[in-house]
């Protein structure tokens, strides 16, 4: 929405048509120049469809936003190799599906900006053991670095946005449930407590930080990220 709100032509992708809606009535609402195509970011030809679809409408791609991304918790011992590997799919094999269609198209057309999403999980220790969600977003990041410098000499720049422990809808629905029994206050209370700010950021600090790395304000930006936590990452206890 910001990125519309900014006059952006936007490329809209879920898995779920039906988990646009509510996204597609604020666009619309706003007057906003977009087009939808379902998409499963794990899958080459989906990927492939789906940005073949938007040259198809608009002729280009001039900014790749990846936010697809979610957590399961266990450590090196307790975690199925299956969920293993689910997780680094999920996190990590998205972004690199999507790059590998975007950015041929982003150096026939001379540059572009690429903003990917990690984690501090990618970072640090946020909380709770939940090893190949850490280690596909510290992949993310290194992803990110490497493209950069790959692809700097035709002004495509590559970033990536590191957000914290954010009270997001996401928090209520579904992480209470798995890490405090669905005591919402409880589990607010307990990511608090990690940030030195006295509040906890939400979706409107990141898109702020992707929409600064994905505009010319950033023009001499790439292969950094912009870490979004209230200094939680910044701390020693």
């Amino acid at each position: 929405m910001l990125f519309a709100r900014e006059g952006a032509a936007i490329v809209a992708t879920d898995i779920s048509p039906e988990a646009f809606q509510e996204t597609e009535a604020l666009l619309q609402e706003a007057g906003a120049d977009y087009w939808f195509q379902p998409c499963d970011v794990t899958n080459g030809d989906s990927v492939s469809a789906l940005v073949a679809g938007a040259i198809d409408r608009y002729g280009r791609l001039d900014v790749l936003l990846n936010n697809v991304g979610g957590s399961a918790r266990g450590g090196a011992v307790e975690m199925t190799e299956e969920l293993w590997l689910k997780q680094l799919n999920y996190n990590l094999t998205s972004v690199f599906l999507t790059c590998k269609h975007v950015l041929p198209l982003m150096k026939a057309t001379g540059g572009g900006s690429i903003v990917n999403t990690a984690s501090t999980s990618g970072i640090r220790w946020t909380g709770a053991a939940q090893v190949a969600y850490a280690a596909a977003k510290a992949g993310v990041i290194q992803f990110s670095r490497v493209t950069a410098v790959e692809y700097a000499p035709w002004n495509i720049r590559v970033n990536t946005v590191v957000p914290g422990q954010m009270h997001t809808p996401m928090v209520e629905a579904r992480l209470a449930g798995q890490r405090e029994g669905g005591d919402v206050a409880a589990l607010l209370a307990k990511r608090q407590s990690r940030i030195p700010l006295p509040f906890m950021g939400d979706g409107r600090d990141t898109a702020n930080a992707a929409l600064f790395l994905a505009s010319d304000d950033a023009r001499f930006v790439t292969g950094t990220e912009i870490i979004v936590d209230g200094g939680m990452s910044a701390r020693c206890d």
